[in-house]
């Protein structure tokens, strides 16, 4: 019997870095129509893991400072929550690289 020494070896690729996916800012802005109650009703029925006081908190910031950022995370769910909140008459800021 012939043991050889050798063995076959694998060369491992290096790891590469993963490209992120784009990050984006939603963000809600002030109006003259919208009430706090209603604002914060659409947070916390869109916005995932929105508590209540943490809705009334963003929308009472909406009206001291004019805006307020909602949620942040990956571009597509940005998206939709831009897009759900606008078709409940929420006035929002175009969608923010974050």
């Amino acid at each position: 019997m012939d043991f050889s020494t050798t063995s076959p070896t694998t060369v491992l690729e290096p790891k590469t870095k993963k490209a992120k996916y784009p990050e984006a800012r939603v963000i809600v802005l002030d109006d003259n129509f919208n009430t706090f109650e209603h604002v914060a009703n659409c947070l916390l029925a869109i916005i995932p893991g929105m508590s209540e006081k943490k809705s009334w908190n963003l929308a009472i910031q909406v009206d001291k400072s004019g805006l307020a950022e909602v949620w942040r995370g990956n571009l597509e769910q940005a998206e939709l929550y831009h897009e759900q909140l606008v078709s409940r008459g929420i006035t929002m800021a175009p969608i923010e690289a974050a």
